[in-house]
């Protein structure tokens, strides 16, 4: 759901970009404490693997575009400290490099990519995990990537409508209507890949609780 240049206004973009970089500077400070060197060529796999699904995308009418986000299997496997510092990098070079998603708005594609995004499916998960366990797994990582990408996807509509670019109603059912459908292969990815490394006592990143 990359928002491309020229989709907000000024103060739209200049106000998410001050906010992304508070965000991405204090997530660097809380991985710190989650991630040692032994873990980083697995957070690098990860990353990598949600960077090539996510360059497979298509253009929603009305709004920007949809793919898979990918935030929730990064933070389910490492924290949602880590898994937004790499939802921020995924968006970084992509926009940077492949000019996907615009370079003045790219704070507010990490705000509700790599934050909204990676802190939803988390909280859901972690929630959720508390009162399913055994195969109840699959169906709290399934929900909580679908929600991931809709509140993402909403979080998207709210910056184009505040912008003046699209009507707000306009804007969330373009945008939310396509990712509650794309939130289903979210959800089976993720739970598929989670699933797999979980369940293989894959050594993951050491979880720091949320402030």
């Amino acid at each position: 759901m990359h928002i491309p240049d020229g989709f907000l206004d000024a103060k739209t973009w200049i106000t998410t970009s001050v906010i992304g970089a508070a965000a991405v500077a204090y997530s660097l400070q809380k991985t710190k404490l989650a991630v040692d060197s032994k873990q980083v060529p697995k957070v690098a796999l990860i990353g990598s693997f949600i960077f090539a699904a996510q360059m497979l995308n298509f253009p929603i009418a009305g709004a920007t575009s949809g793919h898979f986000l990918g935030g929730t299997l990064a933070s389910i496997l490492f924290g949602p400290w880590i898994g937004s510092i790499v939802m921020t990098a995924v968006l970084i070079i992509q926009a940077f490099v492949f000019q996907d998603g615009g370079i003045t708005v790219l704070g507010a594609n990490i705000l509700c990519t790599a934050f909204i995004g990676s802190f939803t499916g988390y909280g859901i998960y972690k929630a959720g995990m508390k009162l399913l366990t055994g195969r109840g797994r699959s169906v709290i990582t399934f929900a909580a990537a679908w929600f991931s990408i809709v509140a993402a996807s909403a979080g998207v509509a709210l910056l184009l409508a505040w912008s003046g670019t699209f009507e707000p109603g306009t804007a969330l059912k373009a945008m939310v209507g396509w990712h509650m459908l794309i939130g289903l292969g979210e959800g089976l990815i993720t739970t598929l890949v989670a699933g797999y490394l979980i369940e293989r006592n894959i050594p993951l990143a050491k979880e720091v609780t949320l402030p």
